[in-house]
């Protein structure tokens, strides 16, 4: 029983002492299979983008660093912003596309370091609010040129009326005797006595009574003859400006008036009066000058370079220093065919509306017209625009302190926005306060991005100057071995032809 349990024992220990070794040795393998691993390949300490197959030096001397299939770990899927052009990193797209010369459009992620554009700028969030960066987002919007200009109230000339008289006589009763005095359509403006009227109101009143009288007449001819007359000399009382209201009153009194009223033809405003009660005056003398304000005209001088924007029916927007807070809407009606030669600017005539008799003629006023309207422009603040150098820029948020320089391409400027033809999106957020900072420090990003790959190429041109100067060293060593060559051959071979001689020589004194 003690022998068994012994042996039992020994087997035991044996084939734990066995597994035991088994293990071990299975870890040292797999040990050495990791300890054994090969790179993938090798990558630059100071520039990740920079890679090689085998094992490199930079131009500092430092190592580069393996990397391992472990550590090319894919990804998780990521967020693609846009796409970019490979050749001109302003160039976006929102899908996929290809350039003019056919290569894809290199895709920008979210997250990915190395598809910033060469100075995008990263700022902490407390540096930022305290420079006081603002921005603002791109909207699509209506946008349209503003063309400023000064203008001149004047009086619309399809509503001026000048009076005069069509007979000679005298004022005998003038009711509107004040300039600026408004006055209704049909209104009484004076009284003239002329003997041309009273005569003519006498041939009237015949004809009422030779009328009557041959009413009853059994011969046709002489009724309508008659009426005729009676007809004709009311017409010329007409064509003297009676008024119908006294050429009834007349036929029914039967009695002649000595004056005869002159009423107004329009309604508005008298802006000059020609004669004064008891003035004798002709069909030459100007009674009254009257002109509807209701509607007005402005004039305002456009310059050459502004002109051809300018279009009729263009919306354009007035104010007046004695209308303060006010805004007055209008249309440009006519653009005049000449230019002043003088000041070289053109004319053009805008219409308003006066019904509360705020405009006043020769007034001065500022015009704003509103020409060349985009309906859906992406439009952003004028100040978010940086004019340095050739080309405007602007600075887009790409995350909460990534700022991205961007050219564009502008449109119409008003009202402090501007419409981007080219570069921004709707719905972009771009800085509009404190981005001259944010531009210095982007141009010493892209200043610094640009020395350091100076830098690399002068150092790969190092490299590659230390390799050629080593092989041409190596080719010298050649060439001049080369050179010794013959040398040594000469001797070499006058040495054999000595050796050569001397037997044939021993050989004739041997023959001798």
């Amino acid at each position: 029983m003690n022998k068994s349990t012994l042996i039992i024992a020994v087997l035991m220990l044996t084939i734990g002492l066995g597994a035991g070794y088994w293990l071990s040795g299975g870890n040292s393998t797999n040990a050495v299979v990791s300890d054994e691993k090969k790179p993938l390949f090798y990558r630059n300490p100071m520039n990740p983008s920079v890679t090689s197959p085998v094992p490199a030096k930079d131009s500092m001397g430092m190592d580069y660093v393996p990397v391992y299939a472990e550590e090319d770990t894919k990804p998780a899927e990521r967020e693609i912003l846009f796409y970019r052009n490979p050749m001109n990193p302003s160039v976006t797209s929102p899908v996929p596309a290809k350039d003019s010369m056919g290569m894809d459009y290199v895709p920008v992620y979210a997250d990915d370091e190395s598809s910033e554009v060469v100075g995008t700028v990263k700022i902490d969030p407390v540096i930022v609010q305290n420079i006081g960066v603002r921005t603002a987002k791109a909207q699509q919007t209506a946008i349209s040129r503003t063309i400023r200009a000064v203008g001149r109230v004047d009086f619309d000339e399809e509503r001026m009326a000048r009076l005069h008289p069509k007979i000679e006589g005298w004022i005998e009763d003038i009711r509107v005797d004040k300039t600026g005095q408004n006055v209704a359509d049909d209104e009484v403006l004076l009284s003239i006595y002329s003997p041309k009227l009273v005569s003519a109101q006498q041939e009237y009143l015949l004809a009422l009574n030779n009328l009557k009288a041959l009413e009853k007449s059994p011969f046709e001819e002489i009724k309508q003859g008659a009426r005729d007359l009676a007809r004709n000399s009311r017409e010329r009382l007409l064509l003297l400006d009676v008024p119908e209201h006294q050429i009834r009153e007349l036929e029914q009194t039967r009695k002649i008036k000595k004056s005869l009223h002159i009423h107004s033809p329009v309604a508005g405003t008298v802006i000059r009066i020609g004669s004064r009660q008891g003035q004798y005056v002709t069909p030459k003398t100007e009674l009254y000058m009257m002109v509807d304000l209701s509607q007005v005209w402005v004039y305002a001088d456009v310059y050459e370079y502004e002109l051809p924007w300018v279009k009729i029916g263009d919306e354009v927007e007035m104010t007046l220093a004695s209308v303060p807070g006010k805004t007055f809407s209008g249309s440009l009606e006519y653009i005049y065919p000449y230019a002043e030669s003088k000041t070289r600017t053109t004319k053009v005539r805008l219409v308003f509306d006066n019904r509360e008799l705020l405009l006043r003629p020769d007034m001065f006023a500022e015009v704003s017209i509103k020409s060349d309207k985009q309906n859906n422009a992406v439009v952003i603040p004028a100040e978010a625009v940086i004019r340095s150098g050739g080309r405007p820029q602007v600075f887009v948020v790409r995350a909460p302190g990534k700022f991205e320089p961007r050219f564009v391409k502008l449109g119409v400027e008003s009202s402090g926005e501007v419409a981007v033809l080219d570069g921004i999106s709707a719905g972009e957020e771009v800085v509009t306060s404190a981005q001259f900072l944010v531009d210095s420090e982007s141009k010493l990003r892209e200043a610094t991005a640009k020395m350091m790959e100076g830098l690399q190429d002068s150092g790969e041109g190092e490299d590659d100057a230390k390799n050629m100067k080593g092989h041409s060293g190596m080719n010298h060593s050649d060439e001049t071995m080369i050179e010794h060559t013959p040398e040594d051959a000469e001797v070499h071979s006058g040495h054999n032809m000595g050796q050569e001689m001397k037997p044939s020589k021993q050989g004739a004194h041997e023959h001798d």
